[in-house]
C-alpha cells in the first residue's frame, strides 16, 4: 500500500527526476520501542508484527543494525526535482505537491530498510489483536506532539483515517472500504479498527497502522480539504518540518529540534541533516549542469549516457565529488511503456504484442545506455517472486479454474518474456512476427504503406513524453513502428500538460512503473485491479476478472510457501496480457555527491537512504568550501 500511495515515475534519461525524492524519508522515522508478544484472554499484545514469520528486532535493541548510532547531526543535503510545484498536499491528484510534502507526517506503524513485511510501533506504544485479526487496538504513546507543540491525540488519528477514507485517492478509498469496517476511540489513548468479514487478514493490521496522522486543528483552522491543493504545508509529528519555499522552484525542510521521538531506539542514527533542500529544474540536462556547479549536492543518476560520458567535470576531477555504485536489493521498478487499454485500438492482444516486438532493447542498451542495464521481464524482476519457465503444479491448480478466460498458452507454455532483438535498430525477424500479428488483427497495409482496419481507420500510436532526454529512446522505437506501417509519433509536452494528461488517461503509451513489493498486498488492487481502472496508478487500465481473483489469492496468502506460487501465477497472467512494453533496470544505485556525506559501511538491502541514515561531515564540508567547490 505504501508504494502505491507514494508511487512516482523513475526512468532512464530524465524521468527519474519525477521520483518522490528521498523515498526513504517518507518511510523513515516511524519505528518505536519493542516488546515481546504477550497473550491475554485470547488476544496478542505486541509492539511489532510480521506479515510472514517473526520480527527481526526484539525487546531491548539499541538501534537498527544498519545505522551509525554515533552519526553527527547537522548540515544540509540537497537534491533536485523536475518542473515546479504549486501546493503542499501530496494526497490529491489536483496540482503538483512540493517534493517531500509528506515528510512531516508519521503513522502508527512502519517498516525498516533491512526487513520485509515487518511493522513496528512508532506513534503507538502497542497493538492488541485476536488470532482472527478481526480488529486491532492501537495504544498511543504518551507525550507525542505535533511540530507546533500541540498534543497528538487519538482524535487526530480517527480524523486522519476518516480523511483518507473519504477524500484520499479513489483507488485507496476503494481498498479501505473493502477492508476496514470502521474505527472508534475507546479512551484518551486507545483507538480500535474493526475489519470487514471478507477482508484478507494477512496484512490488514499494517493497513490500519499505515494512515498518516494529520493535525485536526490545522485542517479546521486553515480550511484544508484533503481532496484539494493547499498552499500551507501540513503539520505533522515527524522529525522534519517545513522551512521555506520560493517561486515553486525551491523547497526546504528543516529538522525539528523538539522532535518528540528523537531518542527512540528505532530513530538512533537517523534524521541526521539539519536541512533538506530540493531545487527544481526545467529539464534533466539543466539539472545536471546545476549539480556540476554545486547548486545542489546529491544526485541519483538515472541517465546512462551522462553516467558513462559526462562525469568528467572539474569538481569530480578535483576530488570534490564522489561517484559511486551501491547495491540495490529491491524489486526492480517495473519500468515500462504502459499501453492504454481504455482505447479500443489496443483491445486486441495481438496489437499490443506487435507493439512490444518493435522495441529493440538490446540495440538501445548497447547504443544508448552503454550496456548498463538488464531487461525487465517481470512485475517482480530482481526477486524470487518473478515467474519462470512453465507453471508448476501449484500454479496450475491456481490457474485451472480460469482456463477458459486465460490468455493463450498460460497453462502450458513458458512464461512470457520480453522479446530479444538483434544488433541492428530494426530487427527484421521481430518485424515479420509483428506484421503477421497485425494482419491477423485486421490492420492491413494500404497503398501508402500504412496500416488501417476494415473501417479505414489508421493505426496511430502516440507516445506522451515530457523529457527531452528521453527523446533518444522513443524516436528509434517510433522509426521501427513506422517501418511496420504504424502511424507512430511523439507528443512532447511540458510538465503540467504531462501530469494533466496522465491523470485523465489521455495517452496511448506512457512510461511508468509497475514494480511491486516483496510481500505484495492490497496495493496490487491500485495498480492492476478493476476497481482502480479510473485511477492514476492503474496506468494501463487493466480490468480483468482473472487478475482480480488472483490478486485476492495473493492477499490471502499466510506463509511464504503460499505466497510464492500465487504471485508467480499472477505475474504469469499479467505478462501474458501484453499491456506493457518492458524497459530496463539495474540492481545498483548510481549516485554522485559532494564529498561531505557519509553512509554506513554495510548498507541495508532495501534502501539507499541518503535522506534517512546518511550524515554530514562538517570537516569535509569546510575543506570543500575552502577549496572553492561551491
Amino acid at each position: 500500500m505504501a508504494k502505491a500511495v507514494t508511487a512516482a515515475i523513475t526512468q532512464e534519461a530524465g524521468l527519474g527526476a519525477r521520483q518522490m525524492l528521498g523515498a526513504g524519508l517518507v518511510a523513515l522515522a516511524l519505528l518505536g520501542g519493542l516488546s515481546a508478544q504477550a497473550r491475554a484472554e485470547g488476544t496478542i499484545t505486541a509492539a511489532a508484527i510480521a506479515t510472514l514469520g517473526d520480527v527481526k528486532y526484539g525487546p531491548g535493541f539499541a538501534h537498527l543494525d544498519y545505522v551509525n548510532p554515533a552519526a553527527p547531526k547537522g548540515g544540509e543535503i540537497s537534491e533536485w526535482a523536475p518542473g515546479a510545484f504549486d501546493n503542499f498536499n501530496p494526497y490529491t491528484i489536483e496540482g503538483r505537491a512540493a517534493a517531500l510534502s509528506s515528510a512531516p507526517l508519521e503513522t502508527m506503524l512502519t517498516g525498516t530498510a533491512d526487513t520485509v513485511g515487518e511493522a513496528y510501533c512508532l506513534l503507538c506504544e502497542s497493538l492488541e489483536y485476536p488470532d482472527s485479526k478481526d480488529w486491532v487496538i492501537f495504544t498511543l504513546r504518551e507525550g507525542i506532539t505535533f511540530s507546533d507543540g500541540t498534543p497528538l491525540t487519538v482524535a487526530d488519528v480517527l480524523f486522519s483515517y476518516q480523511q483518507m477514507r473519504d477524500k484520499g485517492l479513489s483507488s485507496f478509498r476503494a481498498v479501505v472500504a473493502q477492508q476496514i469496517a470502521g474505527a472508534e476511540v475507546l479512551d484518551d489513548r486507545r483507538i480500535k479498527f474493526t475489519f470487514t468479514a471478507e477482508a484478507p487478514r494477512r496484512d490488514i493490521i499494517q493497513l490500519a497502522g499505515g494512515f498518516p496522522v494529520f493535525s485536526k486543528a490545522q485542517f479546521e483552522a486553515e480550511g484544508i480539504d484533503l481532496a484539494k491543493p493547499t498552499q500551507v504545508a501540513l503539520i505533522g509529528s515527524g522529525p522534519y518540518v517545513f522551512d521555506s519555499a520560493k517561486d515553486g522552484r525551491t523547497v526546504v525542510w528543516k529538522r525539528n529540534p523538539d522532535y518528540w521521538g528523537e531518542d527512540l531506539p528505532i530513530n538512533i542514527g537517523r534524521n541526521n541533516f539539519d536541512r533538506i533542500r530540493v531545487e527544481y529544474y526545467g529539464d534533466y540536462q539543466a539539472a545536471f549542469e546545476g549539480f556540476k556547479t554545486g547548486s545542489y549536492t546529491f544526485r541519483n543518476e538515472t541517465s546512462s549516457i551522462i553516467w558513462a560520458r559526462q562525469y568528467d567535470f572539474p569538481a569530480l576531477q578535483a576530488g570534490h565529488v564522489v561517484k559511486a555504485e551501491l547495491h540495490d536489493g529491491n524489486v526492480a521498478s517495473g519500468q515500462a511503456f504502459a499501453i492504454n487499454l481504455r482505447r479500443e485500438k489496443f483491445s486486441d492482444i495481438r496489437v499490443r504484442e506487435a507493439l512490444g516486438l518493435m522495441f529493440n532493447f538490446e540495440w538501445s542498451n548497447d547504443s544508448l545506455f552503454y550496456g548498463l542495464y538488464a531487461r525487465v521481464n517481470s512485475i517482480w524482476e530482481n526477486s524470487e517472486l518473478a515467474a519462470t519457465g512453465t507453471p508448476g503444479p501449484e500454479e496450475i491448480d491456481l490457474l485451472q479454474p480460469f482456463a477458459a478466460d486465460l490468455p493463450e498458452g498460460v497453462l502450458r507454455e513458458p512464461v512470457v518474456m520480453a522479446p530479444t532483438s538483434g544488433a541492428r535498430q530494426l530487427d527484421r525477424r521481430n518485424m515479420r512476427r509483428a506484421a503477421a500479428l497485425l494482419d491477423e488483427a485486421g490492420w492491413e497495409v494500404g497503398e501508402d504503406g500504412m496500416r488501417r482496419n476494415a473501417q479505414g481507420a489508421l493505426l496511430s500510436v502516440e507516445f506522451l513524453n515530457d523529457s527531452q532526454s528521453f527523446d533518444r529512446v522513443i524516436n528509434p522505437f517510433i522509426e521501427n513502428l513506422r517501418a511496420l506501417g504504424v502511424d507512430a509519433k511523439m507528443a512532447r509536452v511540458d510538465d503540467a500538460q504531462y501530469e494533466a494528461r496522465r491523470r485523465t488517461h489521455d495517452f496511448d503509451l506512457i512510461t511508468t512503473h509497475f514494480g511491486q513489493d516483496l510481500i505484495p498486498g492490497s496495493g496490487l488492487q491500485q495498480y492492476f485491479g478493476s476497481a482502480a481502472v479510473g485511477d492514476v496508478f492503474n496506468a494501463a487500465g487493466i480490468a480483468n476478472p482473472v487478475v482480480d481473483a488472483l490478486i485476492r489469492k495473493v492477499e490471502e496468502a499466510k506463509t511464504q510457501a503460499e505466497l510464492l506460487p500465487r504471485v508467480h501465477a499472477l505475474d504469469r497472467v499479467l505478462r501474458a496480457l501484453h499491456f506493457w512494453v518492458p524497459q530496463w533496470y539495474k540492481d545498483k544505485h548510481t549516485v554522485a555527491y559532494y564529498d561531505m556525506y557519509e553512509h554506513p559501511e554495510t548498507m541495508p538491502p532495501y534502501a539507499l537512504g541518503e535522506l534517512d541514515f546518511w550524515w554530514y561531515n562538517a570537516e569535509k564540508a569546510a575543506k570543500l568550501q575552502a577549496e572553492g567547490a561551491f
